[in-house]
């Protein structure tokens, strides 16, 4: 059985899909991109700024669905120039700690939004 997670914490879904579905005690997350939740606008700024807006997003989201970082399995990180990866492995790094998730990351051509960045993970809730 799945169950839809939603959060105000994260920014909201901008088109027919759900933030994160949990099966199985999985979550799998959507795309997530650096959008102020609280103000429903793009943070502006260089990949620094918009990586941390992102992945700080994302931990909302694993938070409202039951879970952490810590119990990321995989990410998948798009960014829009591949100059930025080192930049973004440094933000990257203050979220996943220890035993880090696998990982693809890939320079797309345009993000929504014209974002720098957007990431999608796959969990397990925790008990």
């Amino acid at each position: 059985m799945k169950k839809v997670i939603s959060t105000d914490k994260a920014p909201a879904a901008i088109g027919p899909y759900s933030q994160a579905i949990e099966v199985n005690g999985m979550i799998f997350t959507s795309g997530v991109i650096p959008i102020d939740p609280a103000t429903n606008t793009l943070v502006e700024g260089d990949i620094t700024v918009q990586a941390k807006q992102a992945i700080g997003n994302l931990a909302a989201l694993l938070k409202e669905a039951g879970s952490s970082c810590e119990s990321v399995i995989k990410t998948t990180v798009f960014i829009k120039d591949m100059n930025d990866f080192g930049k973004v492995n440094e933000i990257y790094s203050e979220f996943f700690k220890g035993e880090c998730p696998a990982r693809s990351c890939v320079e797309v051509a345009r993000l929504p939004k014209d974002v720098l960045i957007e990431i999608e993970a796959i969990a397990l809730k925790e008990a």
